[in-house]
């Protein structure tokens, strides 16, 4: 048996929300959970690819060697 006033209250029926909808309910510590990425719109399960970038790493890495289409490469050429 828990020892009691040791644990944090237990929501069996804490809503999860992504993207404002909400998409299941799971037990937790928390009455509601707010969260980005679930296996409803996970690319590994939709089969479908999203990248998230939100500092442009993604596009500084293609830009830097030169995989993005119109752009040079910053690679020296060789003479």
């Amino acid at each position: 048996m828990a020892k009691s006033d040791i644990h944090p209250q237990w929501y069996p029926e804490a809503k999860v929300y992504c993207n404002g909808q909400l998409v299941m309910t799971v037990g937790s510590t928390k009455p509601e959970l707010h969260v980005d990425v679930w296996s409803g719109n996970h690319p590994f399960y939709t089969g479908t690819q999203k990248i998230v970038d939100s500092e442009g790493r993604v596009e500084r890495f293609l830009r830097k060697y030169g995989m993005k289409e119109g752009q040079p490469s910053s690679t020296k050429k060789k003479k």
